[in-house]
């Protein structure tokens, strides 16, 4: 058989973490993929997956292989791509990933726009708060709000963020303003564990670090929990800037220590790195960067 197909049944089975969901995914009868993962294994003489009558399981070898067959088939499809030309129509299946509210507020609107745009394209957008691995789950593009180590994947930076401590006007009124970062044991403080993980904020200011150690009032796991504490009056949270732009627009919420912020966290778009772009990256990342450095918010 052609080494290239039986890599991609090899990775589809992976992914669908059995032969019958492999099956399935590439339209194939669960017999034939059977045969098609034996004889891959035959031809390179090792045992890719383990199987038993419920689930399969990559061996060491089978996790190598599977990773080297990921990018086989990407740099193949990149190939392609490429000999349609520059100005190809964008078509096939595009996943995408950011942080939940990012996504809602930023990413969803530039994908409806790109739909719009071009309807050969299927989109999967994949909003979860946690940092996905992009080879493993199949991800073409991704936006991050982090300082990026370096790494396979090029990153285009379309702004930046700031992590601002903020709280209701009520309980800067019943508790006081505070007026450096040590001040801040004093108060009731409100952790997002995303963005704050320990109990320690880290604080700038005239170029020298200072890091405040806190005993959270209330901690919580997502932001959106947070910010909802504090406009009721619970306390002070520290959260992205973009996060809580409604409420300090309204007023229920007010910076505090502004002149005390960290440097900001920049927003990439991140994508494989290749001698080629393939047409449905190439626009999508040009549509969200415009976009992105339009908002006023992240620049």
């Amino acid at each position: 058989m052609d080494r290239l197909h039986l890599m991609s049944v090899y990775v589809a089975v992976v992914e669908a973490e059995g032969f019958a969901g492999g099956a399935r995914k590439l339209h194939m009868s669960p017999p034939a993929v059977t045969r098609a993962v034996a004889a891959l294994e035959e031809r390179l003489g090792v045992k890719l997956l383990n199987r038993t009558t419920r689930y399969v399981r990559m061996t060491e070898a089978g996790q190598k292989y599977y990773e080297d067959a990921k990018r086989i088939i990407a740099l193949a499809d990149e190939a392609d791509d490429a000999v349609l030309g520059i100005n190809a129509e964008p078509r096939g299946q595009l996943t995408v990933t950011a942080s939940v509210l990012f996504g809602r507020l930023f990413i969803m609107p530039g994908i409806v726009d790109y739909l719009r745009r071009y309807p050969a394209v299927e989109v999967n957008a994949l909003f979860v708060d946690r940092v996905v691995n992009m080879l493993e789950e199949g991800v073409d593009v991704a936006i991050r709000i982090a300082d990026l180590p370096d790494s396979s994947y090029r990153a285009l930076r379309v702004g930046s963020v700031r992590r601002v401590l903020c709280a209701s006007p009520e309980y800067l009124a019943e508790h006081g303003i505070p007026q450096t970062p040590d001040d801040l044991p004093k108060h009731r403080i409100i952790l997002a564990r995303g963005l704050n993980p320990n109990n320690e904020l880290r604080f700038q200011y005239d170029g020298q670090a200072q890091t405040v150690k806190l005993q959270p009032l209330l901690s919580v796991s997502d932001n959106d929990s947070a910010a909802s504490a504090a406009i009721a009056g619970l306390g002070i949270t520290r959260l992205l800037n973009y996060q809580i732009a409604e409420p300090l627009r309204s007023g229920q919420l007010k910076i505090v220590l502004g002149d005390y912020e960290s440097p900001p966290v920049p927003v990439h778009i991140l994508h494989r790195e290749g001698r080629h772009s393939s047409a449905k990256i190439r626009s999508f990342v040009d549509l969200m960067a415009t976009r992105l450095r339009a908002e006023l918010s992240l620049n």
